[in-house]
């Protein structure tokens, strides 16, 4: 494992906590990216590089059509996510006009290629058409989005939607070289995992994760497992397996997964439901959020976090509110910050606590109480500010999630903050309209290099 950070100040502290985690591989750039780049080595900027690339691509390469924003309406849209778009579009156009154009559209312009794509390649028997610059470019070209809007509800699939998307992602698979693998053989992956990297996503609904999924298996719905690939599987060269109920998602994220240069991806032939057939159990009831080790029949918080759970001491929410006394910080990012914390809280971000708290508390003897979203973060944070010498921490037990629900008054915006943030890429309707033209720059000219003559 290799880590790096901007000028090599911060990686020595990430190296420490990734060894305590039990990693004894670890090497980091010294002097980190600004040296990297004063050696005029390449570089890249942005979120997701190679789905974002990987998108364009697809543009250009196989002409996927794009409809500039005042030829169709975003007011009255449907909810359809990217990974369910192939199992459900039949049902969904099944009593549509067949002259009717479907317009595909994202925030911005990945998932809406990737999804006209999609529906390219399966011979949708209508136009389709991809949104060009999604929401960000309706909003650009002076267009109001509805808000609000409870159409999000999926259809139900039919037998022959879904005798449609298996045939589809059975070729897909075929053509780019995804391997269906049974039951009996995820045990040869399961022992490999304890030596090696290998990742197990689960890729329906949440709603369908949470009633019963694979042990082990993570949920990430299907078309973020292709907008977000670096998030889903660092290791590139590891191998993947993708599991749905059955086989038409799962092939279908595999197949695009081939398609972004991974070399051995799975789709587990029959899903959770050969899994039940075999006779072995799915788990239930763990929210979406819930932590993995990635390996099937291991999952629970990270080590660091029992740890700290079991050292950090914690504050109750009423203990808090009437406490007056206490200087109270929250690690989580910027967004979070803004979005709801405790009043008067400051934010000192987990990644630059060691070298930022002593602004807020410059004596050891001050009682500090760290906050969070969930109260993860804050167990970790507050560990730290132990170690550093801080004599009177706690964490706000439950996080803000916690503090909100017992209806506690709740502080919004960045105040306090005193510089301007960059530990986040803004997105979505945190965009301004500056950041959303530069973006799609941005994004657009990652496919320049795939034009016929460049």
């Amino acid at each position: 494992m290799a880590l790096c950070d901007d000028d090599g100040r911060r990686v020595a502290m990430a190296v420490d906590t990734v060894e305590r985690m039990g990693y004894s591989n670890v090497a980091w750039l010294e002097g980190g990216v600004n040296r990297w780049m004063s050696l005029d080595h390449p570089t890249e900027w942005g979120v997701n590089v190679p789905s974002k690339d990987f998108g364009e691509k697809m543009e250009v390469v196989h002409h996927v059509p794009k409809s500039t924003p005042w030829n169709s309406c975003i007011p009255g849209g449907r909810s359809l996510p990217g990974g369910e778009l192939a199992l459900r579009i039949t049902d969904v156009t099944a009593d549509l006009d067949p002259d009717t154009t479907v317009v595909i559209n994202c925030a911005g312009r990945t998932r809406s290629i990737i999804g006209t794509r999609v529906l390219q390649r399966m011979g949708l028997d209508r136009e389709v058409v991809g949104l060009k610059n999604g929401t960000s470019g309706w909003v650009l070209a002076g267009y109001e989005l509805e808000s609000g809007a409870d159409r999000d509800r999926l259809p139900d699939v039919s037998e022959t939607g879904r005798a449609a998307a298996e045939a589809y992602a059975e070729r897909c698979a075929q053509e780019d070289g995804v391997r269906f693998i049974e039951v009996a053989a995820l045990d040869e992956l399961v022992n490999r995992s304890n030596r090696e990297s290998v990742y197990f996503i689960d890729v329906r609904t949440s709603d369908e994760y949470e009633i019963g999924r694979l042990p082990g298996f993570r949920w990430f719905p299907g078309g973020q497992c292709v907008q977000r690939s670096d998030d889903v599987a660092v290791v590139k060269n590891a191998p993947i397996v993708f599991c749905c109920d059955g086989k038409a998602r799962a092939a279908l994220v595999a197949s695009w997964y081939r398609q972004l240069g991974y070399g051995e991806v799975y789709a587990l032939d029959g899903g959770t439901a050969a899994w039940v057939a075999a006779g072995r159990p799915l788990e239930s009831g763990l929210s979406v959020g819930a932590a993995f080790d990635g390996s099937i029949g291991g999952a629970g918080e990270p080590e660091l976090v029992v740890e700290a759970r079991d050292t950090v001491r914690t504050v109750s929410r009423a203990n808090l509110h009437n406490d007056g006394s206490a200087v109270t910080l929250f690690v989580d990012t910027s967004r979070d910050f803004a979005r709801g914390h405790v009043p008067g809280a400051r934010w000192v971000p987990r990644g630059w606590l060691e070298w930022q708290v002593g602004d807020f508390v410059p004596s050891m003897d001050t009682r500090v109480v760290v906050t969070c979203g969930d109260g993860r973060q804050s167990l970790l944070a507050a560990a730290t500010l132990t170690e550093l010498g801080y004599t009177d921490v706690a964490a706000l037990e439950g996080g803000m999630i916690a503090w909100s629900a017992a209806g506690l008054p709740v502080e919004q915006g960045l105040s306090g903050v005193m510089r301007t943030p960059a530990d986040i890429v803004f997105s979505g309707p945190d965009r301004t309209y500056a950041d959303m033209q530069h973006y799609l720059r941005w994004e657009t000219e990652l496919g320049f290099k795939y034009a016929a003559g460049s």
